[in-house]
């Protein structure tokens, strides 16, 4: 799929067959988050990849009770190395996971951004150390419906030209 046409097509699925991830198909979705660019290539970032379903559930709990979430053929927690770069572990941890969402989607995966979590219940779960922060999480899996695109700002609400408030163009 053309990069383009995945960013276009990207929805949040929260519904998905049982069906496993295919380990060919999860290598390269972690390479493309492993590509991924980072402040001066510190690549501030560890990534868990979850794929035992008693641990998928579990995460799921810790994830404020998402259980849907379980249902997916894996999870990646997305962590930050505040030791590694002050400013930007949150960020650029971010970005590789969006590179992981991409490739999902070019791949025929879904995916949610999941930002609402118990970051105490989930370092518990995951075994995380004190020195690394999570970010963000996905399920990554068969999808088992097909979410409309949801409502976006216009390029005039989201875009200015040369100096805010600007109209671009």
């Amino acid at each position: 799929m053309e990069t383009l046409k995945a960013i276009l097509s990207r929805r949040s699925v929260r519904k998905y067959r049982p069906e496993p991830v295919a380990p060919e198909d999860l290598a390269r979705m972690l390479e493309a988050g492993r590509q991924a660019p980072s402040a001066a290539n510190r690549q501030p970032w560890h990534f868990i990849v979850i794929t035992d379903p008693a641990q998928r559930q579990a995460v799921a709990e810790a994830c404020n009770g998402q259980l849907w979430m379980a249902d997916a053929g894996a999870i990646i927690c997305a962590c930050g190395l505040p030791a590694v770069s002050e400013r930007w572990w949150r960020v650029d941890p971010a970005i590789a996971l969006q590179n992981m969402i991409l490739a999902a989607t070019a791949l025929g995966y879904g995916t949610c951004w999941i930002g609402a979590f118990s970051e105490e219940a989930v370092k518990s779960v995951l075994g995380i150390p004190p020195e690394l922060n999570v970010v963000a999480l996905t399920p990554i899996g068969v999808p088992d419906e097909s979410p409309a695109a949801r409502p976006r700002k216009s390029p005039a609400e989201a875009f200015s030209g040369d100096r805010y408030p600007d109209p671009l163009g």
